[in-house]
């Protein structure tokens, strides 16, 4: 079999690595800004898609099939992102003879949509927040989403019904603020998604965000695994996952497991996928979302599993069984923590950072696994997700973990761009975090109550002391001895002590 990866970056690479594993060859696509990309070098073989926009270039799903059958490949595996969700990205690849790995096409349809995955859970006999059950498009007046909104209740958030990763939502604390909110999720859901169409959900006061991993195979065995705290969220986007969950007891796993594989088996799920949950302080849970993909935060769960989830959804999409044990994979072995280290600048409001990395130290030692996409020498596009690695570390319990993390982010080191290493070793070393005291809400909190304040580094950089050592040796030895003068910028280094774009 020979594997075409509809992606780029670090998933990519992960995927590319199965393959190998598993004696696969691969394929990689690449746009003009990725021509350089690690991805392209791990790749058997490697195709242009031209262009620079995941308009041009990701998306594309003429160019992909096209690659497809140009490489005789014989599989695609979309990774996650781009095209991963999408139904017609899938039929075409069934239309064009090609095996898709994942579910299939009319399943991601129907749970893509957020208010059809809750009809679902609910004839699954799992709780769903409370909300609506259908669409309201744009035909509905202000008038009417207002009586809808009431029997709601308030708060409440407005969300898109297609698509994912806290875009196309808001919240509406009263009805006052109601029509602003509906504005802005349309707006942002119509140009992320090219679908507008929102639906209500009430807002729980600060729950916990808990999901259940799983796996389905083409005979109907569905398997749950240990679920992941996803709580650490800024701006509804994800940025620290662990498995097992602080709060989640062995009892309530068992019961959230049941209840995801419910689902699945509801709408007749193959290959790997999510179940979506909030937890809330009673103990609580409701059906949230499901994602019909691989997750980023796979890699916590493979760490107290031993399961290899990219093979398993190759395997399954050859037509294996899963001969995985049900009451093992919902039993962690160990604790395992994510960072998603992006380049973005946590100084600046975390805005993005591309640039070109001069230099770039990985960490690594016991418990420690970084999934990376990107290299020294390489240039971050400007075109994509910010996100370049996802740092993981496993121990044989919580504290252990945290302690190889924090040791783990201390040996990161990349130099040329801003990245989100400083924030992470932050948030951390709070004593809130340590302890599993936290929801969905708490990190927007306590960013809020710093008010800007810098996130400061543990230690000096390498290649920092390598400039400033640079700096000094031109300056002692001085011009008579064949160094730099007393206006070279060697001196004004030293004197200024401006290392301008050469911290994380």
């Amino acid at each position: 079999m020979k594997i075409l990866v509809a992606n780029r970056g670090e998933i990519a690479v992960r995927v590319m690595r199965a393959c190998r594993d598993m004696g696969l060859a691969c394929v990689a696509v690449y746009s003009d800004a990725d021509r350089t990309s690690p991805h392209v070098r791990y790749a058997d073989e490697a195709y242009p898609l031209g262009g620079d926009e995941p308009m041009a270039s990701y998306l594309r799903i003429d160019k992909l099939i096209d690659i497809a059958r140009r490489s005789g490949a014989d599989a695609v595996h979309p990774g996650y992102g781009f095209v991963a969700e999408n139904p017609a990205f899938a039929a075409a690849c069934r239309d064009a003879g090609l095996t898709f790995i994942g579910p299939e096409a009319d399943v991601i349809a129907l749970m893509g949509s957020k208010t059809a995955a809750r009809s679902a859970a609910s004839r699954a006999g799992v709780p769903v927040v409370p909300g609506t059950d259908t669409p309201l498009d744009a035909s509905i007046s202000d008038g009417e989403l207002g009586a809808v909104a009431d029997r709601v209740g308030y708060p409440l958030l407005v969300k898109a019904v297609a698509g994912g990763g806290g875009k196309g939502m808001r919240t509406a604390p009263t009805s006052h603020d109601l029509p602003s909110a509906v504005r802005a999720a349309r707006s942002e859901a119509g140009s992320s998604f090219g679908d507008s169409t929102i639906y209500f959900e009430r807002r729980l006061e600060r729950p916990r965000h808990i999901e259940i991993q799983l796996l389905g195979d083409e005979d109907g065995t569905i398997v749950p695994f240990v679920e992941r705290e996803c709580s650490i969220q800024r701006r509804h986007q994800k940025v620290i996952e662990e498995s097992p969950s602080p709060v989640v007891d062995a009892a309530l796993r068992r019961t959230m497991a049941t209840a995801a594989a419910a689902v699945a088996r509801e709408v007749g799920y193959t290959s790997a996928g999510t179940i979506e949950f909030l937890l809330d302080s009673d103990g609580r849970f409701y059906f949230l979302e499901m994602n019909t993909r691989l997750q980023v935060e796979h890699p916590v769960t493979e760490m107290v599993t031993g399961v290899d989830l990219v093979q398993w959804q190759i395997r399954i999409a050859r037509g294996e069984r899963l001969t995985l044990p049900v009451d093992a994979m919902i039993e962690p072995s160990g604790h395992a923590i994510e960072c998603r280290i992006y380049a973005e600048d946590p100084e600046a409001g975390f805005m993005p950072s591309p640039g070109h990395i001069r230099t770039l130290r990985e960490p690594s030692g016991p418990g420690i696994r970084d999934d990376s996409g990107v290299a020294a020498g390489f240039t971050v596009p400007i075109f994509y997700d910010s996100m370049i690695s996802k740092l993981v570390a496993w121990g044989c319990d919580r504290p252990q973990a945290l302690a190889r993390m924090l040791r783990a982010l201390g040996e990161y080191e990349i130099g040329g761009i801003r990245t989100t290493i400083p924030f992470f070793r932050w948030v951390l070393a709070q004593d809130d975090f340590k302890a599993g005291r936290f929801d969905t809400t708490y990190l927007d909190r306590v960013l809020a109550a710093r008010n800007g304040q810098p996130f400061v580094e543990a230690a000096p950089l390498t290649e920092e002391i390598a400039v400033i050592g640079a700096a000094l040796h031109g300056f002692l030895r001085g011009p008579a001895a064949g160094g730099r003068s007393e206006s070279g910028p060697a001196t004004a280094w030293v004197r200024t002590g401006r290392l301008e774009g050469l911290r994380r």
